[in-house]
């Protein structure tokens, strides 16, 4: 069995004290696959992103990554230790070129390996190689994600947590699978559901701040009551119901 990389252990975070948004949230991410967070609007997906990545430091419980706990380490000390985190939204320095914005993404990097790595991240996106020398607010917006990915990835991540858009191209998501497949671990939030599905390995359900099913995504994509799942109030019923599928959890609290 592939080993756990990432643990949310009985998490709680929000933005103030009379907003929790994750009520003791727990589940694990394996090495080298693809996890994928569902829920509607508010579940807490983006919270855990945010909250792995230190941006948030939990209130109580315990986040651990190869074992080791990194509860509020800042984001800094989370890139040398080999996560990264794309957004949601544009966060790039939108009047610099492509070239500067990868150059600014490698900036703790020696000089001459920071070369190389560009090299690396063009390879990969042929596109935007094109627009090495264009303003980045020209591109495209599948472009500028994929400069985004490529930015995080001049630090060679062990784990990436990436929120996209619901218009992802699938360039994309065929990128993602490729950095799987090479021992990358990726923990995704995007809103085109059944389209992400196709490209995870597991799909974790959250209602309300907590873990509501954990299954292949295989057959979550199967799963008859879908739609329902992402709006809410379907999950419980569903692990209820169900038997569990082999090959993930029926996790439910």
């Amino acid at each position: 069995m592939t080993d756990t990389i990432i643990e949310f252990d009985s998490v709680v975070a929000g933005y103030s004290p009379s907003l929790t948004i994750l009520n003791g949230t727990s589940f694990d991410v394996r090495e080298a696959d693809i996890t994928l967070l569902v829920g509607p609007n508010g579940a807490g997906k983006s919270t855990v992103l945010k909250t792995l990545f230190g941006l948030l430091v939990p209130r109580s419980g315990e986040i651990r990554f190869a074992g080791r706990r990194i509860n509020g380490t800042p984001p800094r000390q989370l890139l040398a230790q080999g996560v990264a985190f794309v957004p949601q939204g544009r966060n790039l320095f939108a009047s610099l070129s492509v070239r500067h914005n990868l150059e600014l993404g490698g900036i703790t990097l020696p000089r001459t390996l920071l070369a190389d790595r560009i090299e690396e991240v063009l390879e990969r996106f042929p596109s935007v190689r094109r627009r090495i020398d264009a303003q980045a607010s020209t591109l495209s917006g599948g472009e500028q994600k994929q400069l985004e990915i490529g930015r995080a990835l001049l630090l060679r991540p062990r784990a990436l947590s990436i929120g996209l858009s619901p218009k992802l191209v699938h360039e994309v998501m065929t990128l993602l699978r490729r950095l799987a497949a090479g021992g990358t671990t990726v923990l995704m939030v995007e809103q085109n559901v059944r389209t992400a599905l196709k490209f995870s390995d597991r799909a974790l359900v959250l209602e309300m701040g907590r873990l509501a099913l954990d299954r292949p995504a295989s057959a979550l994509l199967d799963h008859p009551d879908l739609n329902r799942l992402f709006l809410g109030g379907a999950a419980v019923r569903a692990a209820e119901a169900e038997a569990p599928v082999s090959g993930g959890h029926s996790a439910c609290e």
